[in-house]
């Protein structure tokens, strides 16, 4: 017996752009609603659109319960410079908040070619590849059961009736034509979960056969529900993104807050949380040689941010990156600039009424990447991190981390390995330290 689902009236989407983040400005917000946590467990107390449109995505009863972060594209033959024709791929993510409607955003916000997709279907998963029998429907654009993507551009799937349960584990399963080859120019990179690809149409099938697999998503930046919530988004960098976590297991810190939300507020908890963390990247500046890091924090915050369905709260954990990759003229100005791109994002923040929490920046001696000049730079810029006139709350992730016997280094209990990024230990440790009290009261 297949599950039901069903189709019904498109959204009303708009395609404006919105400006790039402002120069970063000397003065600070203003610090009325500020809270510092500690860290240390809280209690609970084809219709293609242009990228970064910022009002148009805050649709009445629509929430975001997955996303990432798109990046790209990968050098030119390189591991993840994936290209596909004649092929189909499935990737697997977990919901963060149930409903009875979803709908899909797929991007080719870095793409230089038009993308074709000719089947789309969005399922829920059983193990390894497969779908559970009867669960796999397809999507729809415009009515249409293909879409092409023009360069830059992203474009959402029509709303279909398909429940989705808190957590459920979905499968969104793309094919890309032989006369249409793709190559997966917007990509998130380090997704911890696998993506199988197999010959021909299989999207709409149970199970296949599998000819490779890898760990990124490719072209899917969003899945929403229509359930009217509020969300929550987690941007920032590899400590995020959830590097050095259990693969497929979905352990990064995000994904432990939603579950505590839900845990411990009960029907308060009933909040959306969504990953925007990407490896490698900084608050200030792009890497040009190193697109899959990503656009920097304050180039990319309209559109992974504030263009969220339903996003009423941003935690952002940023700026190591930074520190560790700047040049030595460069770091004598990096923690002024780095308090100015924060009081940029505050700003931001506060214009659109939602809360804002910041983190500490984590030790890093204990990754080779470190120095006395790198580590006075970190201090500096946690002290006005924990100071007043910053964000509405603060998470001392720094102490959550450090080893008390060796400051600036990783506890061991939560080391993964590299000195730098957290185990799931770590990882839960976290989410554990993020204060419940700042989102109970969070309303769309």
């Amino acid at each position: 017996m297949s599950i039901p689902a069903f189709r019904t009236s498109l959204p009303q989407l708009s395609d404006s752009q919105s400006d790039h983040a402002p120069p970063p400005a000397s003065g600070g917000p203003d610090s009325g609603r500020r809270r510092f946590v500690l860290g240390v467990p809280a209690l609970a107390g084809s219709l293609a659109l242009a990228p970064f449109d910022v009002s148009a995505q805050q649709l009445p009863g629509w929430c975001a319960s997955w996303g990432c972060a798109p990046a790209g594209p990968a050098p030119a033959g390189s591991y993840y410079d994936y290209n596909f024709s004649g092929q189909t791929i499935r990737m697997f993510i977990r919901a963060s908040i149930g409903g009875n409607r979803v709908r899909a955003r797929l991007s080719n916000q870095m793409g230089s070619a038009p993308l074709a997709i000719d089947a789309a279907w969005i399922g829920l998963r059983s193990s390894a590849q497969a779908v559970i029998a009867g669960s796999n429907h397809p999507l729809t654009f415009g009515g249409r059961s293909t879409v092409t993507i023009q360069p830059g551009a992203h474009v959402l799937s029509d709303p279909l009736f398909f429940q989705v349960a808190p957590f459920a584990d979905l499968a969104i399963s793309l094919y890309f034509p032989s006369s249409a080859p793709a190559r997966a120019s917007t990509l998130h990179r380090d997704s911890w979960s696998s993506t199988y690809v197999a010959s021909g149409n299989a999207a709409a099938s149970t199970t296949f056969s599998y000819t490779r697999s890898f760990a990124s998503w490719a072209f899917l930046t969003e899945v929403d529900v229509d359930v009217g919530a509020p969300c929550i988004v987690a941007i920032g960098d590899s400590l995020t993104d959830g590097q050095g976590s259990t693969v497929n297991q979905n352990r990064r810190w995000p994904d432990y807050l939603a579950r505590r939300l839900q845990a411990e507020l009960g029907t308060a908890g009933r909040i959306g949380v969504v990953n925007r963390g990407i490896a490698g990247n900084r608050l200030l500046v792009d890497n040009p040689n190193a697109l899959l890091a990503g656009h920097d924090v304050l180039e990319r915050f309209d559109r992974d941010v504030l263009a969220t369905p339903g996003v009423q709260a941003a935690i952002v954990a940023i700026g190591i990156n930074d520190i560790i990759l700047a040049s030595s003229t460069a770091l004598t100005q990096m923690r002024d600039n780095l308090v100015n791109g924060y009081r940029q994002l505050i700003m931001k923040a506060r214009a659109r009424g939602i809360t804002i929490l910041g983190a500490t920046l984590p030790p890093i001696q204990g990754s080779g990447r470190n120095s006395a000049a790198r580590e006075t730079v970190r201090q500096q810029v946690n002290s006005w991190l924990r100071s007043p006139n910053a964000f509405d709350a603060l998470v001392d992730w720094d102490s959550v981390l450090r080893d008390p016997q060796a400051p600036a280094y990783l506890r061991s209990a939560y080391n993964s390995g590299d000195g730098l990024h957290p185990n799931d230990a770590g990882y839960q440790a976290l989410a554990a330290a993020v204060p419940l009290r700042e989102f109970a009261s969070l309303r769309v």
